[in-house]
């Protein structure tokens, strides 16, 4: 089981996400505050369907919810199935620690 937090700093949200492999799909569970996140709050993601950026699982259901178009939550989920589904390393990503975007000049 892996477990991540999104830190929505823009609309000052946390979310956790926890999630786990079970079969060919990956289990995400999401606790957080956002109304808009609360609809997609318990996926069960097939693993096949988060590789393409257009056929994509996890964005059609953001998209269902009508998440904003610089929601973070998305990108966390397949992140996590990224990790649950062995394509993206364990320790890389403890060694990472985190992913950010910075306002450098605005």
């Amino acid at each position: 089981m892996a477990e991540i937090t999104v830190n929505s700093t823009i609309c000052d949200f946390t979310h956790k996400l926890r999630g786990s492999m079970k079969g060919g799909k990956i289990i995400v569970d999401i606790e957080t505050p956002c109304e808009k996140i609360k609809k997609i709050s318990h996926l069960e993601i097939p693993m096949m369907e988060t590789l393409d950026i257009k056929d994509n699982y996890v964005m059609d259901r953001a998209k269902e919810a009508k998440c904003c178009s610089n929601c973070l939550v998305p990108c966390g989920v397949l992140n996590l199935c990224k990790l649950e589904s062995g394509f993206l390393a364990k320790s890389l990503a403890k060694k990472a620690g985190s992913l950010s975007i910075d306002f450098d000049e605005v």
